[in-house]
């Protein structure tokens, strides 16, 4: 018998198209708001297109979670046809996806499962590949979203920004703090705090180099857990120069620590407020 369960997730947890395929995941975009013009991100607007509207006119854009009714009209045909859906978004105390996933599930006659994933990105995007292999072994939504949910405090997510110009646009620290790490060379790194719902906060500074910090923030932030799993890591980033990506990609791979190292662009939604020059590393622990 067909185990008639679909996964969703937000845009935002920065899964590649091919690892959307590959776990049958669908997701929902999360609205980016420019010059008054209302885009999808992921769809019909990227980073690098984002950065480059800001240098030219200093604007970041407003992002806008998915609201009730674009969730409930993309999640009522799948219920009619008598399936199961789990729901997984970006955590709730970065935006009211989450809220909004519950309302439609509300409505939808407790066919909804929602899961806020306490995270953000890739961190997100480790929860649905934990769902989807769930589902591929035949579990209820419901179970699948109470297992899930259970993994937020395993869930590791942290990412070092090159600057703070655009933490500075966005209101998220004063512009005396930016211009004094800009000026010192300092690379903050910002961890996730799953016990907050995904709340953000700088747990480590670094100076020096971009390219040099990143790799000693590898170092650090993994030797700072004794039991890392070793099924899955993430590499994810905004934009990154000199081929950056491939050098940790091939860094991770010299430590034979991962079985699988997937390398990911983060979404508009995650990249406007982090700017250009941003990387992290995400994975789980046992």
């Amino acid at each position: 018998m067909e185990n008639k369960v679909i996964l969703f997730a937000d845009s935002s947890v920065d899964l590649s198209e091919e690892l959307r395929e590959r776990y049958n995941v669908h997701t929902l975009p999360i609205h980016v708001i420019l010059d008054e013009k209302v885009y999808e991100d992921g769809v019909d607007i990227s980073s690098q297109e984002i950065f480059e509207h800001y240098y030219k006119t200093k604007q970041l854009p407003k992002t806008a979670a998915i609201n009730f009714e674009d969730i409930h009209r993309a999640l009522k045909p799948y219920v009619e046809d008598g399936y199961e859906i789990v729901y997984i978004s970006i955590g709730s105390a970065l935006s009211s996806s989450f809220k909004n996933s519950c309302l439609a599930a509300e409505e939808l006659n407790g066919k909804v499962y929602p899961v806020d994933s306490c995270s953000l990105s890739s961190g997100a995007g480790l929860l649905v590949i934990e769902a989807a292999e769930r589902i591929a072994k035949g579990m209820s939504a419901k179970q699948v979203a109470e297992e899930v949910s259970a993994l937020n405090q395993k869930n590791h997510a942290s990412f070092v920004l090159d600057t703070l110009e655009f933490m500075k646009a966005g209101g998220r620290c004063s512009a005396v703090a930016a211009f004094g790490a800009n000026l010192l060379g300092i690379k903050p790194c910002i961890k996730v705090f799953n016990e907050n719902n995904g709340a953000m906060a700088v747990s480590k500074k670094y100076r020096g180099k971009f390219e040099k910090v990143i790799f000693n923030y590898i170092d650090d932030t993994l030797a700072s857990y004794d039991n890392i799993r070793t099924d899955r890591i993430f590499i994810t980033y905004s934009t990154v120069e000199n081929g950056l990506d491939e050098k940790v990609k091939k860094y991770l791979e010299d430590k034979n620590m991962f079985k699988e190292i997937f390398c990911t662009t983060a979404s508009g939604t995650i990249s406007s407020h982090c700017g250009p020059n941003t990387l992290g590393i995400l994975f789980m622990t046992e």
